[in-house]
C-alpha cells in the first residue's frame, strides 16, 4: 500500500523557500514554529535532497580508499524498527555523515548504482542504511516502494529543498500540500520558489484543494491543501 505523502514546506509571502539572508531571529523563530507543525504529522520518515542534508549533515567530505573491491548495488538495510527515518535523495552520494543519526532519526540514503563504491564503504563503515532507486536518476515511485516494502513506512513528509518537493508533486506522489506562509517579502528574484522543477520536465499543475488555513503566532499563515 502506498504511504501517505505529507509535502511540508515554509515559504515567505512571495514564495520563495530559502532562509538564507533572513534575520537571525526570525529565522529561528520561524524554523520552531515549522518543525513544531511537522510533528502533528506523526511521519515514519522525513525526506530531503542533498544539500538540506548536507547542512545538517555539518557536512565535511567522507574519506576515499575504503572499498578494496567492488560493492554489489543491493540495499542495505542497518536499522528495520527505527522510531524514524531521515531519507537522503542524495543520487551520486555526495552527503558526508559523520553518523547514523540525523536529527534523531537513522539516516536512509537513496542512490543510483553510478554512487562511487568508496562512498557505499564508508556508509557501511558508519551504520548508514543505503537504497537504491535507479541506475542513474531517482525514480521517485521506486523510492516510496522501497521504504514502504522494507522499512514499513506509512506516512511519509517531504521537507525539501524546493527540488525534491517539486519532483515528487510532478511524479503525483503527493497526498497534501502544507505551507507555513510568513509574514515576510523576500524579493531576490535568484532565490528558487518553493516548488521547482525543470520546464523540460514539468508535466502539468498541481490543481489542489483547501483544507485548512491558521493563523499561527507571529503572523505566519499555516495552509493546507489535498488534491482537487
Amino acid at each position: 500500500m502506498k504511504p501517505y505523502i505529507v509535502c511540508h514546506m515554509m515559504s515567505s509571502l512571495d514564495g520563495h523557500a530559502l532562509t538564507d539572508g533572513w534575520d537571525r531571529a526570525f529565522k529561528k523563530a520561524a524554523g520552531d514554529l515549522y518543525e513544531k507543525l511537522a510533528q502533528t504529522f506523526e511521519f515514519d520518515a522525513w525526506i530531503c535532497g542533498r544539500v538540506t542534508m548536507q547542512e545538517i549533515a555539518h557536512d565535511e567530505g567522507y574519506p576515499t580508499g575504503l572499498a578494496k573491491s567492488s560493492i554489489p548495488r543491493t540495499h542495505h538495510i542497518v536499522e528495520r524498527s527505527a522510531e524514524t527515518y531521515a531519507v537522503s535523495i542524495d543520487p551520486q552520494g555526495k552527503v558526508g555523515w559523520k553518523s547514523s543519526q540525523a536529527l534523531g532519526s537513522h539516516v536512509v540514503e537513496v542512490l543510483t548504482e553510478a554512487v562511487a563504491d568508496d562512498y557505499l564503504a564508508y556508509l557501511q563503515s558508519i551504520g548508514v542504511s543505503y537504497i537504491f532507486a535507479g541506475k542513474t536518476e531517482i525514480d521517485l515511485q521506486q523510492v516510496i516502494t522501497i521504504l514502504a516494502e522494507e522499512l514499513n513506512c506509512k506516512r511519509l513528509i517531504v521537507e525539501g529543498g524546493p527540488h525534491v518537493s517539486g519532483s515528487f508533486i510532478n511524479a503525483g506522489l503527493v497526498d497534501e500540500v502544507s505551507v507555513l506562509v510568513l509574514p515576510l517579502v523576500d524579493g531576490r528574484g535568484e532565490h528558487p520558489a518553493s516548488f521547482e522543477v525543470a520546464s523540460s520536465a514539468w508535466r502539468q499543475p498541481a490543481h489542489l484543494q483547501l483544507t485548512s488555513a491558521e493563523v499561527q503566532e507571529g503572523g505566519a499563515v499555516w495552509l493546507r491543501y489535498q488534491k482537487a
